[in-house]
């Protein structure tokens, strides 16, 4: 399920010379640092940088939702702390659910030649979902984040789809 969601949802461009924006979800918080998944989307939006880019920009996203301190700064700060980035970077410090998220970094999008959204691949395509309904000449230039490793995050992979599931029956349901 994973490795065929991390594939869905995309656009019609392929990763590679332009400038890039990777979209970095916040997960829930509750403390002054970032908790595993968040250190994992980090880990996830890294690796996704294309090396043959322009220009890659890093948008880190979420609010304070589990905590007073926004998950985006949490996300900045493992990036630069434990893994040295020192590249460009934009902040949404208010969204407080993945649909935020996407509506309050659409605007940014605009000057960005393509797109990738660094979380685990269930919870990215539910993003790319969202951009494919808010904008859909915007997830055109939608392109696979480096999400899907098989093995990688084992235990959270069956919660995922189970969330995943339910989450495509419910929007179903309301269409």
């Amino acid at each position: 399920m994973h490795w065929v969601a991390s594939k869905r949802r995309l656009g019609n461009r392929a990763s590679g010379p332009g400038r890039q924006a990777i979209i970095v979800l916040g997960c829930r918080n509750r403390g002054s640092r970032a908790n595993y998944l968040n250190r994992y989307r980090v880990r996830v939006a890294l690796r996704s940088i294309d090396p043959d880019a322009t220009e890659t920009v890093l948008i880190f996203c979420g609010g304070g939702v589990g905590s007073d301190v926004p998950e985006a700064d949490l996300l900045l700060e493992y990036a630069r702390a434990r893994h040295g980035y020192a590249g460009a970077y934009l902040l949404d410090r208010l969204s407080r659910t993945t649909w935020e998220n996407i509506a309050n970094v659409v605007d940014l999008l605009e000057e960005f030649d393509t797109v990738k959204i660094a979380s685990n691949s269930m919870h990215a395509e539910k993003a790319r979902a969202y951009l494919w309904k808010q904008r859909p000449d915007l997830a055109q230039r939608l392109v696979a984040a480096r999400d899907y490793r098989f093995g990688e995050i084992a235990w959270v992979k069956p919660i995922a789809a189970v969330r995943g599931i339910r989450g495509r029956h419910r929007s179903r349901a309301t269409l």
